[in-house]
């Protein structure tokens, strides 16, 4: 069948809602640290504590459609299939249903609503092994409902069976994954070579233990269906940049540079690595956390995503305000369902354009100092040669010359690799490594999983700025308007910046009230306390929301006496009588209607 992204994401939702799931809306693509990972990696992470055993707000039939960002590979975005940002289609039971109607939910989602042949369908279920029973429950299941014998396959638990590894006490259990043919013209497809996965069922039924399994009385059903490879696939496509979620952009990238997409491998390749990257930043810079590239953490793997992509433009022969058109169009796409980025589509645009322009002005004179680096390899290397015969070539770019061209060039690491390899080059990584500890070291790139709201870490000084922005925040709503929201933000250990909605710059008087209320707070050493509950119960509560129409149904809320109550994952000092005193450095215009202010502690 041909469809639509649109028609997908309502299919999906309405289906599960026809079933008394309620779908609970996607979280902010931040990692908020609790699962040791930077970016939301899957659906089901951020369900992760309801999984466990804690009592979701909406009850026990949940569904969603969970935007997800992977960075591990994104050196092999460019071919015709991965992405950076994706989504993935989501329902659960805790502790509700289990295998007989979820595999009968979705046998009557795939043959009668997405109308595929059940004659078709295969299915793979865990074979068993000492430690857990073969599963043979399911595959009665399956058959029952019509799908073939001789298409349901046992397979070990590499393939069918989900765990988190290192844990103990963690629910665990066989999963149900879901195949079809690639080609349902071909008679007689061989699995699993002619087919491709559509879907995964998890049934988490045993808790892990130190030595085995053992049964949990309250099983879940976690299930998982990637959105973006299942529009490919509905629409009986091989190409992930030809649905209507990437076509628009692809085209306008044809029209810029005056190449065609399935003309040229290359040009292909540069084209998908533009618009996935782009998508990739209007996204994470649209988020509720709204994070903007910079040297460190989140912000460096927005950078380092952004520069690639201006790279590739210049590949194309085109400049990089290609990306402010394909910014605009990825907007306009998923703007029906993240209704954010219509709110800060200038802004968004603003802070690429921003990035592209900084990066355009050193670009040029990078790859001629790259090119001198390679070339100086080069004629060291003929040289030695000539003069002595047995000698190895030198294939390995020193680490200092990679860290010249970071620090003073902008471009990252993984960017000098690249160029490098197209060369037949190497980067020597632990020199690059020691020059930026030795040059760099505030800069020092911190560990997965340590990013929330704009932090650069969550050392104590940072955890300080983090809270005292709440308090800006108050006094500015105060001070100049209680229709300021924030917008964006950015905290190192040196200082705290703040982007927020207003018409102009503070006055002086202003900037001197609004210093005066946050002091007054520091200085009467309020605690400061968390609370989690259900966003309904926030909102009736006076918390205020970054960005409420990107949080979950239940949230972290903090108070700070009656002067700030926020809706925020933290982290968070105990007691205001800890930050110092506060202190307003710097105001700057970000674009029209979006104002900045650096403040500082003493």
């Amino acid at each position: 069948m041909k469809i639509t992204s649109k028609e997908l994401r309502r299919k999906w939702l309405e289906f599960y809602e026809s079933k008394n799931h309620v779908n609970i809306g996607a979280v902010s693509l931040i990692g908020d640290g609790s699962t040791g990972v930077m970016f939301n990696v899957a659906g089901m992470q951020p369900l992760m504590p309801y999984l466990l055993g804690r009592k979701h707000p909406e009850g026990k039939r949940l569904c969603n459609i969970q935007g997800c960002v992977r960075t591990v590979d994104i050196d092999s975005v460019g071919d015709a299939s991965h992405f950076t940002f994706f989504e993935m289609m989501g329902n659960w039971s805790l502790g509700d249903y289990f295998k007989k109607e979820k595999t009968a939910w979705t046998f009557e989602l795939l043959t009668k609503v997405f109308g595929l042949d059940k004659d078709k369908l295969c299915a793979t279920v865990f074979e068993g092994n000492d430690a857990a029973p073969r599963d043979d429950e399911t595959a009665e299941l399956l058959k029952n409902l019509g799908i073939k014998s001789e298409h349901i396959f046992f397979l070990p638990k590499s393939d069918n069976w989900w765990e988190l590894e290192g844990t103990v006490g963690t629910p665990c259990g066989p999963d149900n994954e879901w195949f079809y043919p690639l080609d349902c013209e071909k008679k007689e497809p061989v699995f699993p070579d002619d087919y491709v996965e559509i879907g995964n069922d998890v049934y988490m039924q045993y808790k892990k233990l130190e030595n085995g399994y053992a049964p949990l009385d309250n099983k879940n059903v976690d299930t998982g269906f990637g959105f973006d490879r299942m529009l490919l696939f509905l629409n009986g496509l091989r190409d992930g940049y030809k649905t209507d979620l990437f076509l628009p952009v692809i085209e306008k990238l044809e029209e810029l540079s005056g190449r065609k997409y399935d003309l040229n491998e290359e040009d292909a390749k540069a084209m998908r690595i533009i618009a996935d990257h782009t998508r990739t930043a209007v996204m994470l810079i649209g988020d509720s956390q709204g994070i903007l590239p910079s040297n460190t953490g989140a912000g460096y793997i927005l950078r380092r995503l952004m520069r690639r992509a201006i790279r590739y433009c210049r590949q194309l022969e085109i400049s990089s305000g290609a990306m402010l058109c394909a910014a605009e169009i990825f907007t306009n796409i998923y703007g029906e369902a993240y209704p954010l980025l219509n709110e800060k589509k200038n802004y968004i645009l603003e802070e690429i354009k921003r990035e592209a322009d900084k990066f355009e002005a050193t670009l040029a004179q990078g790859m001629k100092e790259f090119e001198k680096c390679v070339g100086s390899l080069m004629r060291k290397n003929e040289f030695m040669t000539k003069s002595q015969p047995d000698y190895v070539k030198e294939t390995e770019i020193a680490g200092k010359q990679a860290f010249r061209l970071y620090d003073t060039y902008g471009f990252p690491l993984e960017l000098t690799e690249e160029l490098a390899g197209e060369q037949g080059l190497t980067v020597d990584k632990k020199g690059f490594e020691q020059a930026f500890e030795e040059h760099r070291e505030k800069s020092r790139v911190l560990a997965a999983g340590q990013f929330k709201g704009g932090l650069e870490s969550h050392s104590e000084n940072a955890t300080k700025y983090h809270t005292a922005t709440h308090l800006l925040n108050a006094a500015l709503k105060i001070v100049c308007s209680p229709d300021i929201q924030q917008k964006g933000s950015n905290i190192n250990e040196e200082r705290l910046r703040f982007d927020f909605n207003f018409s102009r710059k503070l006055t002086p008087e202003e900037v001197a009230e609004v210093e005066k209320l946050v002091n007054e707070q520091i200085k009467k050493g309020i605690p400061v306390v968390m609370k989690e509950m259900s966003l309904e119960e926030a909102k009736n509560g006076g918390f205020v929301g970054v960005f409420e129409s990107k949080y979950g149904e239940s949230v972290k809320t903090y108070s700070i006496g009656e002067f700030s109550k926020e809706i925020c994952g933290g982290p968070h000092v105990e007691n205001t009588s800890s930050l110092g005193t506060f202190k307003i450095a710097k105001q700057e215009n970000v674009s029209a209607g979006i104002k900045r202010i650096k403040a500082v502690l003493v």
